[in-house]
């Protein structure tokens, strides 16, 4: 949530987010997004939001819920292909922003034609929205193996793991349409070698 968005709310919603924070119904999570926190959690100041839903949320309050989604990383984590939790979330949005710190890591926003992605749906704590598909991710990981400086392995581990799992078809169908086959090529060599 925005304060600028309650402002049929409240005559002064800046402040009034202010005071609910103190309160603990709300949580701020970098400047001008809140989040509520649930009511299983009210009175826990530990209470900390899923970074990943937390990105999404963010992405869609700026564009749209169908503007955003997860990808890369937050994907494999959302697949299951990531069993360790890491410090950064990265959601695809069509404009250009930069990233984000929040209490639980940072947010870096791709831009990407949201639309051209191979997409599904997704419930997460807090958000319903758009998670890129095993396939896509596969190709959004070998792509971009090292984001906001994350460890090439960590990419690796994840991408090792959906090579087993996803439908090779299809992502050569993707890559060859998002104008990656080189790439996709070369990585399917180092995954299967």
């Amino acid at each position: 949530m925005r304060p600028r968005d309650a402002q049929g709310v409240y005559a002064h919603p800046g402040p009034e987010f202010a005071r609910l924070a103190r309160a603990g119904v709300l949580r701020r999570l970098a400047y001008g997004y809140y989040v509520r926190v649930p009511s299983s959690e009210s009175g826990r100041p530990s209470w900390r939001p899923d970074l990943h839903a937390v990105a999404l949320g963010i992405a869609q309050s700026d564009a749209g819920q169908d503007g955003a989604a997860l990808m890369h990383v937050s994907a494999a984590r959302v697949h299951g292909v990531l069993p360790r939790e890491i410090a950064l979330a990265v959601v695809a949005t069509d404009s250009q922003r930069p990233s984000l710190s929040v209490g639980s890591g940072r947010i870096r926003f791709m831009k990407r034609k949201v639309d051209v992605l191979d997409l599904q749906r997704v419930v997460l704590p807090l958000v319903e929205g758009w998670v890129t598909t095993r396939e896509q991710t596969l190709l959004d990981l070998v792509v971009h193996p090292s984001i906001e400086g994350l460890d090439v392995e960590v990419a690796r581990e994840a991408s090792a793991q959906l090579a087993l799992e996803v439908d090779w078809t299809r992502v050569t169908h993707l890559a060859v349409t998002q104008r990656r086959a080189g790439v996709l090529a070369q990585a399917r060599r180092r995954l299967e070698g």
